[in-house]
């Protein structure tokens, strides 16, 4: 798991419209990058509407928003129209970046075990150093946790 102190990987992934987006292309700014396991699902919702409101206030403190998933491009589109997300939704198909991140673990639904997204969120500083890590956080608790913390 990644801990404050800690150099965020880096990633090159592709955005809901098709533009590869780098966390390097940040450098400068600061980053509240969240990882979720599924576009339209309602925890996946309830947390991505709730980035899209603070979009403002996070833009104030010099904070861009970015989220990753291991759905495909077509799907973020769907997602981001549907709720007018303002923000980059990444596609992580192969879900290296949530690897990198320690994000990528086992799970358990109803007795079956399949690896899919941890929910985490990371606060991000300037030079691509961690701020501060929340793994397993709860969908309504992402923006406050980020918050908080600036």
């Amino acid at each position: 798991m990644l801990k404050t102190g800690d150099k965020a990987p880096d990633f090159e992934l592709l955005d809901q419209n098709g533009k590869l987006v780098k966390l390097s292309d940040f450098k400068g700014q600061k980053i509240l990058l969240y990882f979720y396991p599924r576009a339209s699902t309602p925890g996946c919702t309830t947390q991505a509407c709730s980035v899209r409101d603070a979009h403002a206030e996070l833009q104030n403190k010099n904070v861009a928003s970015l989220a990753i998933s291991p759905d495909p491009v077509p799907r973020l589109k769907k997602f981001a129209d549907k709720y007018e997300l303002t923000f980059p939704l990444l596609s992580d198909l192969e879900h290296k970046t949530a690897e990198a991140y320690s994000v990528w673990d086992k799970k358990s639904l109803y007795g079956k075990l399949f690896f899919g997204i941890i929910r985490s969120s990371f606060l991000i500083d300037e030079n691509g150093v961690i701020i501060q890590a929340w793994y397993k956080v709860s969908p309504k608790d992402t923006v406050p946790n980020a918050m908080n913390t600036l």
